[in-house]
């Protein structure tokens, strides 16, 4: 079942404390898609400016991700990311952001991606993605990512997209600062009231939560990584995982949302071994499979 994304394609540079990544690859939109693939084919929807010096085409090479709608803007330059993390990592602190391409009007929608039924707006401006996602016909399952920063200052714009989605994925502080609520399962109600049918909150190393408007609850863990060097990406990776399952299986109930979870927080504990996409690009559907049966014999009693 086709699967469309759209959102960032970046080039980042990452602190933390176990290294430096400079100048790599990074973006909603590529970690995003690494890992839905591994599912279903992707159809992706990118802009990046002529400075770009990733060819991604060679690095889905050994992915089903459909590039039609990546388009490149010759006068422009490529969204940049500076961040550093420190601790436990459960949160990174932008150092430097440079908009650039994405301050820009959004890509335009192929017309073969038009008939697209399961679609992810990853992260950006809730009017872009308003404006994204008017232009696909029908889709069966919406789901969306956001941030503190649309929250904070384009929350008329958020509230309207949460009116035409079917699912909200965000943090715990996002979660607390969009519905005024400190307790994550009010929290999760209150943001149901606003129009999503399913919300989930990530909740870093202390796993996730889902909630539904029928008053289901969901709670796993996270894998248990012994190692982590790099969470960027890691909730892209999630919901890609997570997406990529829904639509492999086009089946949206409870229960298979229960299952989807899981294969996304197993995509996202090998994206936060390596930096950018060294942990996740070389992982087959064994190897998730095989990691999931390990968080099923670490949360059974």
């Amino acid at each position: 079942m086709s699967l469309l994304v759209t959102g960032s394609i970046g080039i980042d540079t990452v602190q933390t404390p176990f290294g430096k990544s400079e100048n790599c690859l990074g973006g909603s939109a590529v970690y995003f898609s690494m890992a839905a693939s591994l599912f279903a084919p992707v159809r992706f929807i990118g802009v990046v400016g002529s400075d770009c010096p990733f060819d991604l085409k060679a690095v889905f090479d050994q992915r089903d991700v459909d590039l039609t709608g990546l388009e490149v803007r010759e006068t422009s330059k490529t969204f940049r990311w500076k961040g550093s993390y420190y601790n436990s990592m459960d949160e990174a602190i932008t150092d430097n952001v440079e908009l650039n391409v994405l301050a820009e009007k959004p890509p335009i929608v192929p017309v073969d991606y038009k008939d697209s039924k399961y679609v992810f707006l990853a992260n950006t401006a809730p009017a872009l993605q308003i404006e994204l996602l008017e232009q696909i016909h029908q889709p069966v399952f919406v789901a969306a990512d956001t941030m503190n920063c649309w929250i904070e200052n384009k929350l008329d714009d958020l509230l309207r997209l949460l009116k035409k989605i079917n699912c909200l994925v965000l943090n715990e502080a996002e979660a607390r600062i969009l519905s005024g609520k400190d307790n994550l399962v009010v929290a999760a109600e209150r943001i149901l009231d606003m129009g999503p049918d399913v919300v989930i909150i990530k909740k870093g190393e202390s796993g996730s939560i889902m909630c539904d408007k029928n008053g289901q609850i969901f709670v796993l863990l996270a894998y248990p990584s012994a190692k982590v060097t790099d969470p960027t990406g890691a909730g892209d990776s999630f919901a890609g995982g997570m997406m990529g399952y829904l639509a492999k299986s086009r089946k949206t109930d409870f229960e298979t949302m229960k299952k989807a979870i899981a294969y996304g927080t197993v995509a996202a504990s090998y994206t936060i071994s390596d930096f950018s996409l060294e942990g996740i690009k070389s992982v087959s559907l064994d190897d998730i499979t095989s990691r999931l049966e390990q968080l099923k014999s670490f949360t059974q009693f």
